[in-house]
């Protein structure tokens, strides 16, 4: 397709048209949508043969509508983990895996760009999203988005990294001015962006919301074309998230491409509509033809190659039950074990008492754009059953029973804003000690599922329910974990949350903690294997789980004034996550990278290898224990003392192993980029001479090996 010779042929009003979506679908007298709940279209213009494409959403699963009017098909999409359980997995791999999975599905149901993955940063335990997001760390959160685009664009349709950039919150997210240094932007905030730009080349990028050191990132042409284009070479094209920014004409002219859903004004009242402000400013001269067909070239290189323009017949029938599969692998992977005193795995007749309305009410992923409509949904108590375990079953009537009694009551379920289920917190301590005494001594293991739901357009609260155990949480954690041993007998918590919450003050109180996160469709099956030891856990943290919360860096979350943040202002700089509790010597109840397995590996023969402007890691992991499982092997770098002020360490390369078998071991290597040791010092990137530390481990705080090279 001659782009050029297309553009040559548009009319300026066509041109307008195009840089602006076709608004809100189905509504405000706006078009029927192509496909029934996805985000949004481009708009079509006939007479040159370009067609409308379709975006939807989102990071756990293609998100569009089961149902359609007048159609008994159901449109179901997979219910893949959260984004947060992929990065526990530390598997290139699997996220290539579930990336081909997603976009085949996206390309099935006649989408062509997935708004995914989103890839801001953890700087907060109480960000609304971070079950969205991948990691505290920039480093792993741009490997494993460039890995899942890859995934996804081998499909042939696009994959759109997001919310660009500093978007880690929702408190005020349209509105808020985040302020945040140069070097913690480039360091911290864009490097996962750029890992996944150079590495995968995503089709589109979304600005995101809030405005950055005083503009809306929409609006900035700083970050879009200087940075964005320039320095990393981005050819695809930028859209703005929906409604985002204040002027339609700036974003244009700050290189923002497409304006999404455009018709903002018609939920908007205070706007004009988008088409109106770039008209004028084009007849201002404000807006030149040179930028207008730059925007509009932008957008034509991107759409020529989605199946839409290449009128693909989809079929609407993807491979669901090969993507369930994929899904339970992932899954399988992300899966972090916690704490384990002698307890899993256990065997088929252990006979296990499962308490807590999350095994029925269990949450397969976040709300919002991260909410999935799967065929099916495997709560954990099916699972268990499904797979045969030795549930006692009369715990788990009484259980179907009451929550049926409850949902009768006060506590109904109803819907939100996104048609998600905004379901009531139930009541836990519902089982009388002389009950729980009876159930402890007919079972050999208690188990109690711990559930935590957020999602898009509200943080989380730093109160009981949410970060906190409620007061019926602990009560009935407390009443288990004492009648179960005080009979010689094990206790476990099933933690089912999207973000860390508060586990010090109560851990001491289990005997095991398996942390499933939200774990898509597949969740039963998944725990029930876990369970008996057919998946050995090697998921690894991406995230830290502080101590307490006061000693989380990010101090000024979400914002001041408190009560309605304008302004929000990252004064922690580069300490964040592990930077910080590892350079301060603050410890935390779990640290990054942390996660246990039934078997036993062992590090040795490390060897590190300057050769030209790379070093090369390499080292021997052994399964020292009884079991087959995988490690994640991690290589932080600690720099030398110098001018600039660095973290005391930062993770620069990792591998998962394969299976290994007990005995069995596998060489690792691992390569680093010289110039990915750099600091950004407020006007370049440095890498300061001196002697680097590497530092090779199970964790960031479980180093096994270390070894120096001299950098001149």
């Amino acid at each position: 397709m001659d782009i050029e010779a297309l553009v040559s042929k548009m009319t300026t009003e066509e041109k307008i048209r195009l840089v602006v979506g076709v608004g809100v679908l189905g509504a405000f007298g706006n078009p029927e949508p192509k496909v029934s709940g996805a985000a949004g279209e481009t708009a079509e213009i006939e007479r040159l043969g370009i067609p409308k494409t379709v975006l939807a959403d989102g990071p756990a699963g293609l998100r569009i509508d089961p149902e359609r009017k007048n159609d008994e098909r159901k449109y179901h999409a997979t219910a893949f983990p959260v984004e947060t359980m992929l990065a526990s997995t530390w598997n290139r791999d699997i996220l290539r895996k579930v990336g081909r999975a997603m976009g085949e599905e996206v390309r099935e149901y006649g989408v062509d760009i997935l708004l995914a993955p989103a890839i801001n940063i953890h700087r907060n335990p109480l960000g609304g999203r971070n079950f969205e997001y991948y990691s505290e760390d920039p480093y792993l959160t741009g490997e494993m988005a460039a890995s899942f685009v890859e995934g996804v664009q081998s499909e042939g349709v696009g994959a759109c990294i997001k919310h660009f950039v500093v978007n880690e919150q929702e408190t005020n997210r349209m509105t808020i001015d985040t302020v945040v240094s140069e070097r913690a932007l480039r360091e911290i905030y864009l490097k996962p962006f750029e890992i996944a730009i150079k590495k995968a080349k995503p089709w589109t990028v979304m600005s995101s919301y809030n405005k950055m050191n005083g503009l809306y990132t929409s609006q900035n042409k700083w970050l879009l074309k200087k940075v964005l284009r320039d320095e990393w070479g981005f050819e695809g094209f930028v859209m703005t998230d929906w409604f985002a920014g204040d002027n339609a004409a700036q974003q244009i002219m700050s290189e923002n491409d497409l304006l999404m859903p455009g018709n903002t004004y018609q939920i908007f009242k205070n706007r004009r509509p988008e088409i109106e402000e770039i008209t004028e400013a084009y007849e201002k001269g404000e807006i030149t033809d040179e930028m207008l067909n730059e925007r509009v070239k932008a957008i034509l290189r991107v759409l020529v190659k989605t199946p839409a323009f290449k009128g693909y017949k989809y079929s609407n029938n993807p491979d669901l039950e090969a993507h369930a599969k994929v899904s339970y692998e992932a899954g399988s992977e992300g899966v972090v074990l916690l704490k384990n005193d002698n307890t899993l795995p256990i065997n088929e007749t252990t006979k296990i008492a499962l308490f807590g309305t999350g095994q029925i009410e269990t949450i397969r992923g976040g709300t919002g754009s991260g909410e999935t409509h799967p065929q099916y949904m495997i709560s954990f108590l099916d699972g268990l059953l499904e797979k045969g375990l030795n549930v006692d079953k009369e715990l788990a009537e009484f259980y179907r029973n009451k929550i049926a009694e409850f949902r009768k009551t006060d506590y109904v379920i109803t819907k939100g804003q996104w048609g998600e289920d905004i379901v009531p917190r139930l009541p836990q301590d519902i089982i009388s000690q002389e009950e729980i005494e009876k159930i402890a001594e007919r079972n050999d293991l208690g188990i109690y599922i711990l559930t935590r739901i957020s999602g898009e357009g509200v943080d989380r609260k730093l109160e009981k329910g949410d970060f906190y155990l409620t007061d019926d949480e602990f009560s009935i954690i407390k009443k288990l974990s004492e009648t179960f041993r005080s009979k010689g007998k094990k206790f476990a918590v099933v933690l089912n949350i999207g973000s860390p919450i508060e586990i010090e003050s109560w851990k001491s109180l289990c005997d095991a903690i398996v942390l499933v996160w939200q774990p898509g469709q597949e969740a039963g099956r998944i725990l029930a294997d876990v369970l008996t030891g057919k998946i050995n856990p090697s998921g690894k943290l991406p995230t830290t789980f502080p101590k307490r919360y006061e000693d989380v860096p990010s101090r000024s979350f979400p914002g001041e004034p408190r009560e309605n943040p304008a302004v929000v202002v990252y004064d922690e700089d580069i300490y964040v996550g592990y930077r910080y509790y590892d350079t301060f010597r603050i410890e935390p109840s779990y640290e990054f990278g942390f996660g246990l397995s039934y078997t036993k590996f062992e590090y040795k023969d490390l060897q590190i290898q300057q050769v030209g402007n790379k070093i090369y890691v390499s080292f021997t992991v052994e399964n020292t224990g009884m079991f087959a499982g995988k490690e994640v092997a991690q290589v932080y770098v600690r720099a030398p003392r110098g001018k600039i002020d660095k973290p005391y360490q930062e993770l620069k390369g990792f591998e998962k192993t394969k299976e290994l078998q007990p005995g069995e071991s596998q060489r690792i290597s691992v390569e680093i980029q010289i110039s990915n040791l750099a600091s950004f010092d407020g006007n370049c990137w440095k890498v300061e001479p001196g002697r680097y530390e590497i530092r090779v481990g199970a964790s960031s705080r479980d180093i096994r090996l270390t070894g120096y090279i001299e950098i001149m």
